[in-house]
């Protein structure tokens, strides 16, 4: 009798192979992603009283800045000018601690220490006479439709600030390795540097703040820790700007600089 080839065998019981290997294929999903989450692990201490984790982060910060009333008559005063203040967003980092004290599994209040490297930077637009001549360049500008100079200027100031939020967070409930949150509350800060050493910074402001914070994230269960990567946007809400001591150029031309950002936060519990 002849032989039945080994690949026709196959391929007339192909429906019961094909069967076979989908189910060995999704055993070794579900294996894989036990083993790499955990999904009987309690990791992360959701079911403790008060626990603990650390954050690293990075943003993009600027001031916002609110024109005077004194901007918007100063065109009819002769000279040099304010045409436009453009304030720009500025990458930074900063790394700090949780505190977690749960309430309840999808409430938590958080207390989140850190401290923040920011950079703040200004263009500062000046219009001036026909045909000027900028001190120090040598460089003549004119606009040939308005006849008229500009010139950029661009300042820096850079802070090291230390953050105190305080926080709620509120949770989905878990489904198998994720959960959804949503967080939100308030923070203080302070500069690390003095009054006296910022008022050499080329715009001056104050070294104290109260900000508003909002954002959202998810988190994600592995075998041993907890990892949650989120975004938060924060606003200030002091006037930082001290007008007396800002160069008379612009000085007058400001009523109000905010701080404003946005964070992405990688936390780990």
């Amino acid at each position: 009798m002849q032989a039945t080839h080994f690949w026709n065998k196959l391929h007339l019981r192909r429906s019961k192979v094909t069967f076979l290997f989908i189910y060995f294929l999704v055993l070794g999903v579900q294996g894989y992603a036990q083993g790499l989450f955990g999904l009987t692990s309690t990791s992360g201490s959701d079911d403790k009283t008060i626990s603990y984790g650390f954050f690293l982060a990075a943003h993009t910060a600027t001031y916002q800045i609110r024109y005077s009333n004194s901007y918007f008559n100063q065109l009819a005063t002769p000279g040099s000018e304010v045409f436009s203040i453009y304030p720009k967003y500025t990458p930074g980092f900063s790394l700090g601690f949780t505190g977690i004290l749960r309430f309840h599994d999808q409430t938590n209040l958080l207390f989140t220490p850190k401290i923040g490297f920011y950079e703040y930077r200004v263009d500062i637009n000046y219009v001036t006479g026909a045909n000027t001549t900028f001190p120090g360049t040598g460089n003549t500008n004119t606009d040939p439709v308005t006849n008229l100079g500009y010139r950029t200027e661009e300042l820096v100031n850079e802070a090291t600030i230390v953050e105190l939020p305080l926080l709620f967070k509120y949770r989905s409930q878990r489904f198998n390795n994720t959960r959804m949150y949503f967080i939100g509350g308030g923070s203080y800060q302070f500069r690390t540097k003095s009054q006296d050493e910022a008022n050499l910074d080329p715009i001056v402001t104050s070294g104290q703040d109260f900000t508003l914070e909002a954002g959202m994230g998810f988190e994600i269960y592995f075998r041993y820790f907890k990892f949650a990567p989120e975004i938060r946007f924060s606003h200030g809400l002091n006037n930082l700007y001290v007008a007396d001591k800002n160069a008379p150029q612009f000085r007058d031309t400001i009523s109000s600089i905010r701080r404003k950002g946005i964070t992405i936060y990688l936390n780990f519990q």
